[in-house]
């Protein structure tokens, strides 16, 4: 039996080898069958997902999470359709091969199932669910935890080698329904419900936590964690003396802005600032 709590081991040096990590997010273009999709050519969406991860990965980063960050607004898990795992597969298996490095899957919102199935037609080594215990309200509605399924499809398809990077108390949401607990024991819950590693996040993409509000999510996770928001030049070395990891996107897109392309110049400048 594995230990409670986790599937074994480290999850970061499992997959990335080390135990500091840069984990650069690829935010594909809007897919077919999503609202912002526009009848742009599929292999102009896999050539941008690509190039993106390229320019993370050749610049330093060790490895890159692929999100259909471009499918807004986003849907509930139950209301997503099959073709967003199949694009979203064949440009994650690209990925993987042409760059050979660590490749997560962020299907948007809270669809663990899908990302799992993206992640092990495409070899990927983890996903990023955001709910993966209890519930909260969010921009979609009501969002519950995935947990008690996505566990039992990773092992219907003998896939528990994926691992599960998990938020606690996830941005773009109210935590009205579970506001009678503290944080530490919602962070205790995602470890309780065999999480592999702790996202800790600020109130929306690109806003910053506090220092002392991630301090605590480490200290209550008892595992690698990662900062998933709000990572800037000027406050990644700060972070990454607290946690294991920084995941990151709109600081080193061209102007800073999320829906750009990646600035392989600002990755270039942002690995060399670091001290890991």
């Amino acid at each position: 039996m594995t230990q409670l709590g986790q599937s074994g081991g480290d999850a970061l040096v499992e997959l990335f080898g080390r135990t500091k990590v840069v984990i650069g997010v690829v935010h594909l273009a809007p897919l077919p069958g999503a609202p912002r999709f526009d009848g742009e050519a599929v292999e102009a969406i896999y050539q941008r997902g690509l190039d993106d991860a390229r320019s993370y990965l050749d610049c330093g980063c060790d490895g890159v999470i692929v999100e259909n960050h471009g499918d807004i607004p986003f849907a509930k898990p139950d209301d997503i359709g099959p073709e967003t795992a199949a694009y979203m597969a064949v440009i994650s298996d690209r990925i993987r091969r042409e760059l050979g490095k660590p490749v997560g899957i962020n299907v948007l919102a809270n669809a663990a199932i899908p990302a799992l199935a993206i992640a092990s037609a495409a070899g990927a080594g983890f996903i990023r669910v955001n709910q993966w215990a209890n519930a909260y309200v969010a921009n979609e509605g009501f969002v519950e935890g995935e947990s008690g399924r996505a566990a039992r499809y990773r092992a219907k398809l003998r896939a528990n080698g994926i691992r599960i990077f998990a938020d606690a108390h996830v941005k773009h949401g109210a935590h009205a329904i579970v506001a009678d607990r503290p944080v530490e024991e919602l962070v205790k819950d995602l470890v309780f419900f065999d999480a592999d590693a702790i996202i800790a996040t600020g109130q929306r993409t690109g806003h910053a936590a506090d220092l002392s509000y991630i301090r605590m999510i480490k200290e209550a996770a008892g595992l690698p964690t990662l900062v998933g928001s709000g990572v800037t030049p000027d406050n990644a070395n700060d972070i990454l003396g607290i946690v294991d990891g920084v995941i990151i996107a709109s600081a080193l897109k061209h102007d800073g802005v999320w829906w750009n392309q990646v600035d392989p110049a600002r990755v270039k400048a942002f690995m060399a600032g670091l001290r890991r």
